[in-house]
């Protein structure tokens, strides 16, 4: 058997560090998206993940500071695009902290008022299911109403605070 190396108390690390470990995870890439009263709104979120088959859910936290969600939570429905591979400038758009979101990105509307990207992997049209605190985050819940899965295109990953390619 071997030993373990020491491990580092986490209240003796700051945000840098735990970025990094973080980040050693590879993670797909969301947008999150609704017709607001001026237009398309929407966020990226890489923390996403499938909860449950029955009913269909899945999760994604969001930062408590976010001043995007309070807008898109008030929609009935949230369009969940997984980002593809070659979208990159699309995530890097609808992440900005200011400006037009929206500027140079290709998007489709619901007839539910979910807004999808186009091009993405697969579209998911979800209501907010529940919200759990979680430290400086919430944890959202959606549940799924329709979807839409394509399997001709490779997902857009982010790793080590990089955009990835997968081996196709």
């Amino acid at each position: 058997m071997t030993s373990v190396p020491d491990l580092q108390a986490v209240e003796h690390l700051g945000d840098r560090e735990l970025r990094s470990a973080f980040g050693s995870f590879p993670t797909g890439v969301t947008a999150l998206c609704a017709l607001g009263e001026n237009g398309p709104d929407g966020m990226v979120a890489s923390a996403f993940t499938a909860a449950s088959l029955a009913p269909p859910l899945v999760t994604v936290c969001v930062q408590r500071t976010s001043a995007t969600w309070p807008r898109l939570r008030r929609q009935p429905h949230l369009g969940v695009s997984i980002l593809a591979a070659g979208q990159e400038a699309a995530c890097r758009s609808l992440s900005a902290r200011t400006g037009e979101r929206f500027a140079g990105v290709a998007w489709e509307a619901a007839g539910s008022g979910a807004v999808f990207v186009t091009g993405a992997v697969s579209w998911l049209d979800c209501v907010v299911h529940d919200e759990l605190p979680a430290g400086d985050h919430v944890i959202v819940v959606l549940r799924i109403r329709r979807l839409l899965a394509t399997r001709d295109r490779l997902p857009l990953v982010f790793h080590a605070s990089r955009f990835r390619a997968l081996a196709g």
